[in-house]
């Protein structure tokens, strides 16, 4: 029986402590990993970047997985990678939550445009306030605990 769907997701989240631990010389490294685990669940990758202390993907979601497992594998995954890979040592991990917001196909190319342009949009803004507009754009009621690690 043949499946068919289309459910792209801006997924972001953050280091442990929004610790800035992904250095920026070893990030191609992690995106190229990151993109082979999102490969190996069949689904596909449209943008990954990010900055010191967090990472945007925007993908779709085959349908046989769930966005809560999908995000945790992903999660479980580059952090084992990470840490003995040696690339990046100060590393200690991802915080536990994180953020999906669905995205349209018409506004898939702007949310490309968007993550792409990470180093743009942090200039003078940090990632509690990127994240609290990219909710607020979307309707979605962000609470201040997302940004502890309890």
């Amino acid at each position: 029986m043949a499946a068919y769907y289309q459910t792209l997701h801006h997924i972001v989240f953050r280091t442990k402590y929004s610790e800035r631990t992904l250095r920026e010389e070893n990030r191609r490294e992690l995106y190229a990993y990151i993109y082979g685990i999102i490969k190996h669940k069949q689904c596909t990758l449209y943008r990954i970047n990010g900055m010191s202390d967090h990472i945007h993907i925007l993908s779709d979601l085959h349908p046989t997985l769930s966005l809560s497992e999908y995000v945790k594998d992903i999660k479980v995954a580059s952090s084992v990678w990470m840490k003995q890979s040696g690339l990046f040592p100060e590393f200690r991990g991802w915080s536990k939550r994180y953020c999906a917001l669905a995205c349209s196909k018409e506004r898939q190319q702007v949310v490309i445009e968007y993550i792409k342009n990470q180093q743009a949009h942090h200039v003078g803004v940090d990632f509690a306030e990127e994240l609290r507009k990219l909710c607020e754009a979307e309707g979605v009621i962000l609470h201040e605990r997302f940004f502890s690690d309890d």
